[in-house]
């Protein structure tokens, strides 16, 4: 697999993976909203930590910085 996420688009969604976490630990998203959330929350993750998006690759999106 080729990296087409950039840094700020890892950071981004780390961020909102995390914050989707502390709203449920804190009790403000629960039922279906938290399970769907929260799938959407370890998929970010899942992709940042690998640098690919599924989604961009067959739009031949790129956030990578130009080298």
């Amino acid at each position: 697999m080729k990296k087409n996420m950039g840094t700020a688009d890892r950071i981004l969604r780390t961020v909102l993976a995390v914050v989707v976490a502390i709203l449920y630990f804190a009790g403000q998203i629960s039922g279906t909203a938290a399970v769907i959330l929260g799938i959407l929350a370890v998929i970010f993750l899942l992709t940042s930590a690998v640098g690919f998006c599924p989604l961009y690759a067959p739009f031949g999106i790129s956030t990578m910085k130009k080298q």
